[in-house]
């Protein structure tokens, strides 16, 4: 695929003229045609992946209660601005600056979340280690929480039941199972949901 300059600097390094980007038209079954827009840095190696669909889709949420291990292979397509939360385990993950968008399944999903309780599992670890008081009781507290977490999240569809919601203000993204419920976004939610970056490859100071 050919890249297309962008004549922006790198939201990350500042540098000019080396950001490039690749547009592919691709078909998602039951989600429909859609654009998936990457925009990258030469530079820096930054990048950020987003999916666009054709047609133009209402802010929602997707809900789907992951109550079988066949729950796990459900397709899911998650955009930048998309928030995911599993409610009943207190887990939420908010689109940042640096928000990417991508097409993965629910066990993907759990797989990241994994990712992010493991990484700061060893934050505390390494502040136990050097912490001079032996007794360090809210920091083995963390450690059993978060263990908690990674046992119901790998124990998903079996011997842990919980639902995954995906909240998305430009209703990108979606939970590609025929038990997955939708609904609109409640104004409060439209307030208080962040929407992730903006699409560099958007922007422009020319609006005539």
């Amino acid at each position: 695929m050919d890249e297309q300059p962008i004549d922006i600097p790198c939201p990350i390094c500042k540098e000019d003229g080396q950001l490039r980007m690749v547009a592919n038209v691709d078909e998602i079954p039951y989600f429909g045609e859609h654009t998936q827009v990457t925009v990258l840095c030469h530079a820096c190696g930054w990048r950020q992946t987003d999916f666009i669909p054709a047609e133009g889709k209402k802010a929602g949420a997707w809900s789907l209660t992951v109550d079988s291990t066949q729950k796990l292979r459900s397709r899911v397509v998650r955009s930048s601005s998309c928030t995911v939360r599993i409610p009943e385990l207190e887990l939420e993950v908010m689109p940042g600056t640096n928000s990417t968008g991508y097409v993965s399944n629910i066990e993907g999903v759990l797989n990241r979340f994994v990712d992010i309780i493991n990484m700061v599992r060893r934050d505390v670890e390494r502040d136990i280690a050097s912490n001079s008081n032996d007794e360090d009781s809210d920091h083995l507290n963390s450690l059993t929480t978060l263990d908690s977490l990674l046992k119901s999240i790998q124990q998903a569809g079996d011997e842990s039941v919980f639902t995954v919601e995906f909240l998305d203000p430009h209703g990108h993204s979606m939970i590609l199972d025929d038990d997955a419920s939708e609904r609109e976004l409640t104004a409060k939610e439209l307030e208080e949901l962040p929407i992730g970056p903006d699409p560099v490859v958007f922007s422009s100071d020319d609006d005539s």
